[in-house]
């Protein structure tokens, strides 16, 4: 038996790609291949050693360790974890991790390959940053290609909305489901900017979701928020390059930002049929943020007229816009402070962060939910926004 029970249907809102160090470079243009950076595992649990194993089997895990993974039958996702995993990096492995996970589908990120493309700190041009995207794009049609139950996952910077509307035309052509956008300001514009209005206008058109997802955006504040003259605190991975204490408390902030910029510069509301995920950033800030976005628009509607929306933020997000609760999050409390079509189930397979059994963490904070809110949080939300996907 597969680990979802067959009660019901699950729609997985979060999996990853556990890539090697030629993720991108084996994709990418041979004209610009050496200046794009192998993917590296420095700020992760994975250690060069058993990268380098793997690399040494040819880029696979042994057939033995596979055999053990699917062995595991559905206690698969209780120890298959991280770059170990099945199906972590392989194509044919993640369909055997399917059938073993029983989701119907599965929308798949990449984990590392997305700090160069993604964050301007290199200061590399666009034609290195935006040909390292479509090495990730390229790489990420054929991962999914031959299981029509795997979501790929796009990758589009919007710091130069020329390449911006170039790659997620190329992304939307090759098939990619959904296309993940960093979730900070684009360099010297706001997201809601005139010059992206196409790349908004594209998505809608096609029916193509835009994700918003951790890593999007720097994990860690500022050093001085840090400098509290006692002792370096540890990531909750062990280490010091990963989100710490004080980085958890504030890391729903990026995203509510971006979001709430979007709605204020009424791209939601130009673009009804535009759709839109926030995944592994939690959920429990979403309640406040659409009683503070309808608050604001009421008030400050009086002298400012570009925020005189037909439809209330709320209702613009309730409508277009879907969250994954971390599993320590009440979901039951949350749906009780706004509405049950805004959240939905992830597992984050093979990230530990999902820990060893989602289905019954979130269980637990519905136990008084009806079965029609459940199914909502399981199934329905997810179709509300990738309909093509249900399964009969």
């Amino acid at each position: 038996m597969p680990y979802a029970p067959d009660t019901r249907p699950f729609y997985d809102a979060d999996s990853h790609i556990m890539e090697l160090p030629d993720f991108l470079t084996s994709y990418a243009d041979p004209g610009i291949r050496d200046e794009i950076p192998q993917v590296s595992y420095s700020a992760s649990i994975v250690t060069d050693e058993e990268v380098a194993e793997i690399m040494s089997q040819g880029g696979k895990h042994s057939a033995a360790h596979v055999q053990a993974q699917i062995d595991l039958g559905d206690k698969l996702i209780e120890s298959s974890k991280e770059i170990q995993a099945l199906g972590a990096f392989n194509a044919a492995d993640r369909t055997a991790a399917m059938d073993l996970l029983g989701f119907k589908k599965q929308l798949v990120f990449a984990t590392h390959s997305v700090a160069f493309p993604f964050h301007p700190s290199s200061k590399k041009p666009s034609k290195l940053r935006y040909g390292a995207a479509r090495a990730h794009n390229r790489h990420m049609v054929d991962f999914c290609a031959n299981d029509e139950r795997l979501m790929g996952v796009g990758i589009v910077p919007l710091d130069d909305p020329e390449y911006a509307i170039k790659e997620v035309e190329w992304a939307i052509e090759n098939g990619l489901q959904s296309i993940w956008v960093p979730h900070r300001a684009p360099i010297e514009r706001a997201p809601g900017h005139v010059e992206l209005e196409g790349f908004w206008a594209r998505l809608a058109e096609a029916g193509v979701p835009f994700l918003l997802h951790v890593g999007g955006a720097p994990l860690q504040i500022r050093d001085a928020w840090s400098n509290n003259g006692r002792a370096a605190t540890k990531d909750w991975l062990g280490g010091g390059e990963n989100v710490r204490t004080k980085d958890a408390t504030v890391l729903h902030q990026a995203p509510e930002m971006f979001l709430s910029m979007l709605v204020i510069d009424g791209v939601l509301h130009r673009h009804p049929k535009l759709k839109g995920a926030v995944v592994e950033l939690g959920a429990g800030w979403v309640p406040e943020m659409l009683r503070r976005l309808d608050d604001i628009t009421r008030i400050y509607s009086r002298a400012d007229e570009s925020i005189r929306f037909e439809r209330p933020p709320s209702q613009q997000i309730s409508e277009q816009m879907g969250f994954t609760p971390m599993p320590h999050e009440d979901v039951g409390n949350m749906i009780a402070q706004s509405n049950p079509d805004l959240y939905l189930f992830s597992s984050d397979y093979p990230h530990i962060e999902g820990t060893r059994d989602p289905i019954a963490r979130f269980e637990r904070s519905l136990d008084e939910a009806d079965e029609a809110i459940k199914t909502q949080f399981y199934s329905e939300n997810f179709l509300r926004l990738w309909p093509e996907a249900r399964v009969a």
